[in-house]
């Protein structure tokens, strides 16, 4: 594969970085390209050594998307930022979704639970006022006293939940650097 057609692939797979990123990725590539036919190379060579402007693709975007989770934590970047690391190679499947999924269940649970807690003195009020036979003073102190504790869950879920979503995302940069470093010793 010639420098144009290696240049062209990379461009195409990369369309959904902005144009000012992708034009500063090329404008890399072009310099491999000049340097190696400075050192008597082909073009051939130089691309084969660059590796599949596809794989290239996919490293950078990965890397785009975590750059872009570490600016601005949403779960549209984090989800992104999954599937791009995903995309990095099929081995990826079990080792990123696996803990995203898990990960994903264990604060749902965590914040399903604080909520619960919280309009827990709620539901006691509307059973009481559906059965008011059935109203119990003793229960509706109890559940002022998990509503209490449901706010006090609901801070530590807040702080659990910016842990593990920093653990996470460095786990997502250690896989790159893994998937890259395994793609370098080919």
């Amino acid at each position: 594969m010639g420098k144009e057609q290696f240049l062209k692939q990379l461009k195409s797979s990369l369309r959904k970085l902005s144009t000012e990123e992708r034009e500063d990725i090329l404008h890399d590539y072009e310099e491999h390209f000049t340097i190696g036919l400075s050192e008597g190379k082909t073009e051939e060579e130089i691309a084969n050594s660059l590796g599949s402007p596809q794989q290239i693709a996919k490293e950078m975007l990965a890397l785009y998307h975590m750059e872009k989770v570490e600016t601005t934590v949403t779960p549209g970047n984090i989800l992104r930022a999954v599937w791009a690391v995903i995309g990095l190679g099929f081995f990826n499947l079990v080792i990123v979704l696996g803990p995203f999924i898990a990960l994903v269940g264990v604060l749902f649970a965590g914040w399903a639970a604080s909520i619960s807690f919280v309009v827990s003195p709620l539901i006691e009020l509307v059973q009481g006022v559906l059965y008011p036979k059935a109203f119990n003073l003793f229960e509706l102190f109890i559940s002022l006293a998990i509503c209490g504790v449901g706010l006090l869950v609901i801070v530590a879920m807040f702080y659990i939940t910016k842990g593990l979503i920093y653990l996470f995302l460095r786990y997502l940069k250690y896989n790159i650097s893994l998937v890259k470093g395994g793609l370098k010793h080919d």
